[in-house]
């Protein structure tokens, strides 16, 4: 089996989309759908899949080397695919202080899937991109490995979203998606017919211009009508406030729907305020995409 043909792991494709019933959207005249992309597949959910897949085809066996923070989603998605596929993988984490603490459950699951954790000082991982830098990481590397950008964020990984939007054609008239590295809205916005929102999960106001210069890369200019509310990321990535935790239970509780809060949640809150402060109008069918579930270790 080549590491490249990813057919024999059965992604659920297209995802499911469940409406829902939440009396904060209908009384404004709004259905709420949910976009279940948490349920593509066990270990590679949501658009870790659409955004890897790509990816993983272009690395075609060879040892994957990615970057990512103490509590990535990605890192983690990257180990588990290098342990279903059969191929090397080495995870750059930022932080050289966590090299000397018992893991996290997320980084423990990742050299549980065989990933090889190199960790590094917070200036050289914002320096990843760097040419020496690059090639110092790529010398601690297995020879020929393939670099996938942290988040998983490139080209490839636009296009391998695209799909998601075409799956919402017709079905929704806005879609709203977490935002960390700006891959999964670059390649939705370029493939959904309707407005697409994206909620920042970090804070910096940084998010637009890398969305447009991923365009840029993949199609050559800009795509799709987005926008982001910045308002959300409630104090930075891997924060969650008491008021989003509240949320989330409550969600939780009216839909029986595990909310993984450092992305979904702060989606989620943000749409819900979204409608509550009257930002769409009466007959609006709200996607709101299900980007990962919550952590099991």
């Amino acid at each position: 089996m080549n590491a490249f043909d990813l057919s024999h792991l059965r992604p659920r494709l297209p995802s499911p989309l469940e409406p829902v019933e939440d009396e904060r959207f209908a009384r404004r005249g709004l259905t709420l759908l949910l976009k279940r992309e948490d349920l593509i597949h066990p270990d590679l959910p949501g658009n870790k899949w659409r955004k890897l897949s790509l990816n993983l085809r272009e690395a075609a066996g060879r040892p994957v080397l990615t970057f990512g923070g103490a509590y990535s989603n990605h890192l983690r998605a990257t180990a588990a695919a290098g342990r279903l596929l059969g191929f090397p993988t080495v995870g750059v984490v930022r932080g050289d202080e966590l090299a000397g603490r018992p893991l996290n459950p997320s980084l423990a699951r990742c050299t549980a899937d065989g990933m090889r954790l190199e960790f590094v000082d917070r200036a050289t991982y914002r320096a990843k991109n760097d040419p020496a830098t690059r090639a110092w990481l790529l010398e601690r590397a297995p020879a020929g490995a393939y670099v996938v950008p942290e988040g998983g964020s490139n080209a490839l990984a636009v296009h391998g979203c695209v799909e998601l939007g075409r799956e919402l054609a017709g079905l929704a008239d806005v879609a709203a998606v977490a935002c960390g590295t700006g891959g999964t809205l670059a390649g939705l916005a370029a493939g959904f017919e309707g407005r697409t929102l994206g909620v920042p999960v970090l804070k910096g106001g940084f998010l637009g211009g890398e969305v447009r210069a991923l365009q840029e890369a993949a199609f050559g200019g800009p795509r799709g009508d987005w926008t982001l509310d910045e308002r959300f990321h409630g104090g930075g990535y891997a924060r969650v406030s008491p008021a989003l935790e509240a949320f989330a239970q409550d969600f939780e509780a009216r839909h029986g729907l595990a909310i993984e809060r450092l992305y979904v949640a702060k989606m989620l809150y943000g749409l819900t305020t979204l409608a509550e402060e009257g930002a769409f109008p009466a007959g609006t069918r709200l996607a709101a995409v299900i980007t990962g579930a919550p952590e099991t270790v």
